[in-house]
């Protein structure tokens, strides 16, 4: 977890322990001047309340404007809203068929939009936001170029509103599916959940993961194992999780890596870069193990020390082996997951070892500082971009669009990782039936995981470098 999170959650922690204390000061109160009988109620009732519409992580205001900027080449062209459409303000005749649109947007929450959530039905596609949304948002319009060209889309507020001026940035990065595509994974589902859709449709993809993902073991104790022993299996579960499920995509396990290092050591290993790094959980200290379906050989090989110079190493030799055009990995201002900061930061180390260059970055976010929901909103809806309360680099954007088969298809290769499929406890479970009945929030029937929410969608959004 990053400095900037760790700062966020304690700040959050905080203000939840002082309104505790407030609200138990109440019930006090009310023991006092109230029946006896009610103050087991009240507890019930607040419970309740908290878990319907006070238990998300959000460490922002929601009525902060999302701080973006983009290169000062993207000049935006005006958007109106008209008679219920948004129609292009231009004379100038477009192609934004293979383009990548994102709409600037002032929201504001209705009273209602406060204990819903709301969002914004654009054409055939929906997009959340966080309750209480005021402030300036981006759409993501891509894959609904003809209908704004031709009639105007079709666009309506639900529990908010809309301002009748917006702005379009247009950015024109090119497709990467005809390119050789390399995806860095700090942990075996990354891939999938990032890029499924996009490197499901690639000509020429390769996947280097770079832990076993061995840690947080709890759910194989139950068959009889001790610790060590569930963290040895789950490690290897991932690893062989990690090999196997892009064939669902269409990725030859020849052209996928396991470098078999240890789940949340890559930060220290950084520090340290020549100290060996074993398993918090599982034990073992030989990357190695993990390593037996590879179809390269690697520079680790020769002794399996888990130290950060070999995996800068690794990586460099996997840049020369598979020779990518085109590199997708973590963001490193967004993707707050230690494990994913050290990533990226490992392969810029790996940059200076190796011969071979890649030509553009894309950059891509499974986590994040602010928001725990992001993407906001039900599976197989549109991804509006994240929040963003500090100034990020100005990238450009590039969002694949994904077809209902495909989505269908991400949702099994969710299903298939092992991390992915033990059972919600039953606290989240609980709390999932309070917020479906009382705020309307639903849950796909692909699976109980959040991930087979937030990551199925319509969309999935990469920030593009150039290198």
């Amino acid at each position: 977890m990053s400095v900037r999170k760790q700062q966020l959650l304690k700040q959050h922690r905080r203000n939840k322990r002082m309104a505790m204390l407030v609200i138990v000061l109440g019930l006090v109160l009310l023991g006092f001047i109230a029946p006896l009988w009610l103050l087991p109620l009240a507890i019930v009732v607040l419970w309740i309340v908290h878990e319907a519409w006070f238990a998300d992580h959000l460490f922002y205001a929601p009525q902060d404007d999302y701080q973006y900027r983009f290169p000062e080449a993207i000049e935006p062209y005006e958007l109106f809203i008209v008679d219920g459409r948004l129609k292009l303000n231009s004379n100038t005749e477009l192609d934004l068929e293979q383009s990548t649109l994102i709409a600037k947007v002032q929201i504001n929450s209705s009273w209602l939009g406060r204990w819903f959530d709301p969002s914004v039905l654009l054409g055939h596609d929906q997009q959340t936001f966080e309750r209480g949304a005021q402030g300036i948002r981006y759409l993501n319009l891509t894959g609904q170029a003809a209908a704004l060209l031709a009639e105007g889309l079709r666009i309506r507020g639900r529990f908010c509103t809309l301002a009748s001026a917006l702005q379009l940035y247009v950015f024109n990065q090119p497709s990467p599916v005809a390119e050789n595509m390399m995806i860095l994974a700090p942990h075996a589902d990354d891939a999938e959940l990032a890029a499924f859709g996009l490197y499901s449709s690639a000509d020429k993809v390769s996947i280097v993961t770079l832990t076993q993902g061995e840690i947080e073991a709890e759910h194989y104790q139950r068959l009889g194992l001790s610790a060590q022993q569930a963290a040895q299996l789950k490690g290897r579960l991932r690893s062989w999780d990690s090999m196997a499920i892009p064939l669902w995509g269409g990725v030859p396990q020849a052209n996928c890596v396991q470098l078999g290092y240890y789940c949340m050591q890559l930060p220290v290993m950084a520090q340290q870069p020549d100290m060996a790094f074993g398993s918090k959980q599982s034990g073992e200290t030989d990357i190695r193990s993990a390593r037996e379906h590879n179809c390269i050989k690697l520079p680790a090989d020769n002794n399996g020390a888990p130290t950060w110079t070999n995996l800068v190493a690794d990586l460099a030799a996997c840049l020369m082996h598979f020779k990518p055009s085109v590199v997708v990995m973590p963001h490193p201002e967004i993707d707050p997951h230690a494990d994913h900061i050290a990533t990226t930061q490992a392969f810029f180390q790996a940059l200076q070892q190796s011969d071979w260059r890649p030509q553009r970055l894309f950059l891509y976010a499974n986590h994040l500082h602010d928001n725990d929901r992001w993407p906001m909103g039900h599976a197989n809806t549109g991804v509006a971009l994240p929040p963003a309360m500090v100034e990020l680099p100005a990238d450009e954007l590039f969002s694949y669009v994904l077809s209902d088969a495909q989505q269908l298809d991400k949702a099994m290769a969710l299903l298939m990782q092992h991390d992915l499929q033990p059972p919600q406890p039953f606290k989240k479970r609980l709390r999932r039936m309070i917020q479906q009945v009382l705020t309307g929030r639903r849950w796909p029937k692909t699976g109980d995981n959040e991930f087979l929410r937030k990551a199925v969608r319509k969309h999935e959004v990469f920030w593009v470098r150039q290198l």
